[in-house]
């Protein structure tokens, strides 16, 4: 059987590649991970300033925490600072933040769960006037596409 060019390179070795010096040099850890401090301050007087303008506008759901009727800013009207706070575990300050001012004191006397709390959030996601779901982005198309 006569050599082809498919059958002759097959059993030839593959070339090795020269190594090069890399385009950029690599990242230093420092780099890869920014130094970021925790934020130890978390009155801001514009929340505080926004919180007393939607009290004003009457922008409050009322929802269920452990019984009690409690009013809450929707989560649409969350900033992204307080939701860190919620997800840092810092749920005391969050309150203070969505919850009422008249019912805050409510809030400390009734001494919830994090479960508890949580079932309140979703509760007033659920009456808030706009949803919270993700959105699902473009439909894929029907047509396949041709593989080559």
């Amino acid at each position: 059987m006569a050599a082809n060019a498919r059958t002759a390179t097959a059993r030839t070795k593959p070339a090795v590649r020269k190594k090069t010096a890399a385009a950029r040099p690599p990242r230093s850890a420092a780099a890869v991970a920014p130094d970021v401090e925790p934020e130890e301050d978390f009155d801001d007087e514009d929340d505080a300033t926004e919180a007393q303008e939607d009290e004003a506008e009457g922008r409050y759901v009322t929802a269920k925490l452990v019984g009690e009727d409690v009013r809450i800013l929707p989560p649409s009207v969350w900033r992204q600072s307080w939701n860190r706070l919620l997800h840092n575990g810092l749920i005391d300050a969050f309150a203070e933040l969505v919850l009422h001012p008249e019912d805050l004191e409510l809030y400390y006397e009734l001494d919830c769960t994090n479960e508890e709390f949580g079932e309140f959030v979703g509760e007033a996601s659920e009456k808030a006037p706009e949803s919270q779901g993700k959105s699902r982005g473009p439909n894929r198309s029907t047509r396949r596409t041709r593989r080559r």
